[in-house]
């Protein structure tokens, strides 16, 4: 449960542009793969993914996605749930993606496994794509990489946040251009790409939409708290809060950091001086574990934001890079104008993501 306070009237920016989207992706909830309206005559299509050019089948018919529930989002925004053979790690994140595509299309989906994939479940699931990333499923050390998938004749798909630098940092664009990205490319890959398109424009009008909204005369500052106790995970310049925290008219405390997800010192969460505390939900360290940690850390407990509980605790799908990202960034901001760090607005998101 989120500690914001209970909001004493609903309120919501109408947006005819979401209403349409949602429209249209309800109407195509029930086309299965082989429907000539949703998806195009079999063949292949070449897309630029991390940079490569690299081949799929397309329509794809038999996709195996990974991660934290952020691709399946992606793959459900796009109505291509009939062409889900399995999916992986979405036991936490089922709540999350029931709220925002139907909780009859996620019960709905094939579990290959409730935790990160392996080449043998991925095999038995008989994919002919692999949706997955560094971190996210895709691990040298456990020899599930691209490279692997390939030399069983299954393309592999890696999602863009997680893309490697030369130095093998992850993240090598913006992160919306990031998640423009894979919506463009799996909607030619599921065969979609109208609907692609208007997944892209809904979050880019709701995008513009935020960006028109007063600004604090004061930026405030989020530290994005994923977990720790010894040292903190947070993002940085190329993860998806990068984005969802400068969306909500913020600044993300890591903005420096030219990585996506890493970890930073206590020393450098205090020298931030934060303003507001947003939390990642997910199993392994609750959110009361992790505003228990703040609130007795001697180099934490005294901090405003501390002491005044300014905290908003959203899932990790709404966090890595994903369609979600958008309800997000409405989140957050709604929650710093209910804590007096931005102007005070009618916007609300269009999914409550909130635990």
């Amino acid at each position: 449960m989120t500690s914001s306070p209970i909001r004493p009237a609903p309120r919501r920016v109408v947006r005819a542009a979401a209403v349409a989207v949602l429209g249209g992706l309800l109407a195509g909830c029930g086309s299965g793969a082989g429907d000539p309206s949703a998806a195009q005559t079999k063949g292949e299509v070449t897309v630029t993914n991390c940079g490569a050019e690299e081949t799929f089948p397309s329509p794809a018919e038999r996709l195996l996605v990974t991660g934290d529930g952020n691709m399946v989002a992606m793959v459900l925004a796009l109505g291509a749930q009939d062409q889900i053979a399995g999916v992986t790690g979405v036991d936490g994140p089922n709540e999350t993606l029931s709220v925002a595509y139907g909780q009859d299309v996620v019960d709905a989906l094939p579990v290959a496994s409730k935790d990160y994939p392996t080449m043998e479940n991925t095999i038995a699931t008989k994919p002919d794509v692999v949706v997955s990333g560094w971190n996210y499923g895709f691990s040298e050390e456990k020899n599930f990489t691209p490279d692997a998938l390939r030399d069983h004749g299954i393309a592999p798909y890696v999602l863009s946040e997680s893309c490697r630098q030369a130095d093998g940092a992850r993240g090598t664009m913006p992160p919306w251009e990031a998640l423009y990205a894979d919506l463009e490319n799996l909607g030619q890959i599921t065969g979609r790409d109208d609907v692609a398109e208007e997944v892209t424009t809904d979050i880019k009008d709701r995008l513009d939409a935020l960006d028109g909204l007063p600004r604090a005369t004061k930026t405030p500052t989020v530290f994005l708290f994923d977990s720790g106790t010894k040292d903190i995970f947070t993002s940085g310049a190329f993860g998806g809060p990068q984005a969802i925290i400068e969306a909500a008219g913020a600044k993300n405390a890591a903005a420096d950091v030219q990585d996506t997800w890493t970890e930073v010192s206590w020393e450098r969460l205090v020298a931030s001086e934060p303003d507001f505390f947003a939390f990642v939900d997910y199993s392994g360290q609750s959110f009361q574990d992790k505003v228990r940690v703040l609130e007795s850390n001697p180099a934490t407990k005294d901090l405003p934001a501390v002491r005044e509980k300014r905290y908003l605790n959203l899932p990790i799908s709404a966090w890595t890079s994903s369609p979600l990202n958008i309800d997000a960034a409405e989140h957050l901001r709604m929650a710093l104008e209910d804590h007096g760090l931005a102007p005070g607005t009618d916007i609300e998101p269009t999914h409550d993501l909130r635990p």
